[in-house]
């Protein structure tokens, strides 16, 4: 009798303690949820400073557990950049390669989006990394691999495919535009304007070969869209060459104009396993029938991986 009231003591004790200590996974930041809740951050960094928004996304991503891990979550530090000589902020203590490593601790996700920056460029190490193209984010993976970032033999790898599986690469080609600036221009030049938009402060607008799109949000549909923007829904069908039941996931691209015959910077394009030429289409700002012709491809057919797709004449 005694050991059962022992026994029955032990186990609710096991049960009290569970719910006080055990996460539950639903708590846990996915990668999707992460990219939306730091993508324009990232977006910040590369037009401030340079670095590709996929690779400081992918870095966060890795680094951070995509946002879960105890340093991210105690110390707002993302990209597991330690203390060094030069460090005078707050810091945060936990084993890594030995044990009791200072890292740096931040007062919020920001400010380390913002020294991992600062860190690439003021570390002369990564300074041939500047001389790279923003889009060429497997340059950079391989770059920041050679230069030491991270002592894993595979680090190149995971980023770059960190950024194929959840499509970073399309936040490389992003160039916030300042609408009221060029507006005001426009008119002062008595320029007529093809379509009539409003601000919508709601949703940034981003400029790719020239023409202007927005980044689909959850929940976001192509009426929608078109209402926040005073504009056509056969507008945005036309603009973007999609039919009435196509459905919109976040992340894709919307555009508010009609694309362009060819890239005005891009050469040619390299294709990715699963891409489809409206994908291409749609990441360079190009319609379909002139992607078509550009590379003499019988409309509806889809290009192999590898195939070199040409942007221009």
């Amino acid at each position: 009798m005694r050991n059962f009231f022992f026994g029955l003591f032990l186990l609710t004790f096991d049960f009290t303690l569970v719910p006080c200590f055990a996460q539950p996974a639903e708590y846990r930041m996915t990668k999707a949820d992460y990219v939306e809740k730091y993508k324009d951050i990232a977006i910040k960094e590369m037009l401030q400073n340079g670095i590709p928004a996929s690779i400081t996304l992918a870095q966060g991503i890795l680094e951070s557990d995509a946002g879960n891990s105890a340093l991210a979550m105690y110390a707002n530090n993302h990209f597991g950049i330690k203390c060094h000589k030069d460090w005078t902020g707050e810091k945060y203590i936990q084993d890594d390669d030995a044990r009791d490593e200072c890292f740096r601790k931040y007062k919020t996700a920001e400010e380390s989006f913002d020294d991992h920056s600062e860190f690439l460029k003021t570390r002369g190490r990564y300074a041939f990394l500047f001389e790279l193209r923003k889009t060429d984010y497997k340059g950079w993976a391989d770059g920041l691999k050679e230069a030491g970032y991270a002592t894993d033999k595979s680090y190149a790898m995971r980023l770059i495919k960190i950024i194929d599986d959840n499509k970073l690469h399309q936040y490389d080609r992003m160039q916030e535009v300042s609408i009221e600036k060029k507006e005001k221009k426009k008119t002062e030049q008595q320029i007529i304007k093809p379509v009539v938009i409003s601000t919508a402060p709601a949703k940034k607008i981003f400029l790719n070969n020239q023409i202007k799109y927005v980044v689909v949000q959850d929940g976001d549909t192509y009426y929608k869209i078109a209402h926040q923007f005073n504009m056509r829904l056969w507008q945005l069908h036309n603009y973007n060459e999609t039919g009435r039941q196509t459905c919109l996931q976040a992340g894709d691209i919307v555009y508010l104009q009609p694309k362009r015959r060819h890239s005005q910077k891009e050469e040619s394009h390299t294709v990715r396993w699963g891409e489809t030429m409206y994908y291409i289409s749609q990441l360079y700002g190009i319609k379909m029938r002139h992607l078509y012709r550009l590379n003499n491809i019988p409309d509806g057919q889809e290009p192999g991986t590898g195939q070199k797709i040409v942007l221009k004449k």
